[in-house]
């Protein structure tokens, strides 16, 4: 993949920014320039060490405003508790042309759109974008072009695939594909626990998890058959992979992950309206 990118700030380099991060830094990206921010100057000078223009704002109180000065693409990755305040901050500081995206959960567009005068694009991405194999979904605000998206899509592509919503949808994709590792991790666990229950080792145990879990992962991926039918190619008719699939469907699996998903959108929407 070769990618060439105008000027991009990074507001803030927690672990999602700082997948980013990575994915910029790869040997076949191109930037026109690169300037990031941290809390901390010990950060910041890990950045420089690495070829990046970096400031702490521990060290330098404008480090937010330098960061965005010029930047075709200012992209804010601070908590979401912080984000409004984040971007008010930088506002008059950035360029008529320039595109606002954010990371934060739950925030919408609209919120950042009232201290800025520029388009605003959500971005959520999932841990995996660390090893780029992420799922970013992106939606515009109401001011974003489809330049915009673009520009942003080509930038996230950087760590994985790209999903192109409405911002009303955004919520769902961040409860299936943002929050989507934390449940094949918490599965993981469980089979792990089971795996030891019955007898074998730490190693042993995450072995045949971990193994299976990304080799069918990987299946799923490069087969031209759907999820249900792969599991139907292992489930023969009353053998063993249906007895266990048995007691799943019994506790009605597909409505517990409903409302987990549910939940997860609720809990998103409430953070949108907190004060």
């Amino acid at each position: 993949m070769n990618a060439t990118l105008p000027r991009i700030a990074l507001v803030g380099t927690g672990k999602m920014v700082g997948a980013i991060l990575e994915g910029l830094l790869q040997p076949d990206v191109s930037l026109e320039a690169l300037r990031a921010t941290t809390q901390s100057g010990s950060s910041a000078s890990l950045l420089v060490e690495r070829g990046v223009e970096a400031k702490s704002v521990e060290e330098d109180a404008g480090a937010n405003r330098w960061a965005v000065e010029d930047a075709d693409i200012v992209l804010l990755g601070v908590k979401p508790y912080a984000i409004v305040d984040v971007a008010a901050e930088v506002a008059s500081a950035l360029k008529p042309g320039a595109v606002v995206v954010s990371v934060a959960a739950g925030i919408t567009t609209a919120s950042i759109e009232a201290v800025v005068t520029q388009p605003v694009v959500r971005a959520m991405p999932n841990t995996p974008s660390q090893i780029r194999q992420g799922v970013t979904g992106i939606a515009g605000g109401s001011r974003a072009s489809e330049h915009n998206i673009e520009l942003v899509d080509a930038l996230f592509s950087l760590v994985g695939e790209v999903v192109v919503v409405d911002e009303d949808r955004i919520n769902d994709l961040s409860a299936l594909s943002g929050s989507g590792p934390a449940y094949l991790f918490y599965i993981a666990e469980k089979l792990i626990d089971v795996a030891r229950e019955r007898g074998f080792s730490d190693e042993q145990a995450q072995t045949m998890v971990t193994g299976t879990l990304l080799g069918a992962a990987q299946l799923l991926d490069q087969s031209e058959h759907s999820a249900e039918q792969l599991r139907h190619a292992v489930t023969s008719p009353g053998g063993t992979t249906q007895q266990a699939i048995s007691v799943l469907d019994a506790h009605d699996m597909g409505s517990i992950w409903a409302e987990a998903i549910a939940r997860a959108v609720a809990r998103a929407e409430e953070m949108a309206t907190a004060k």
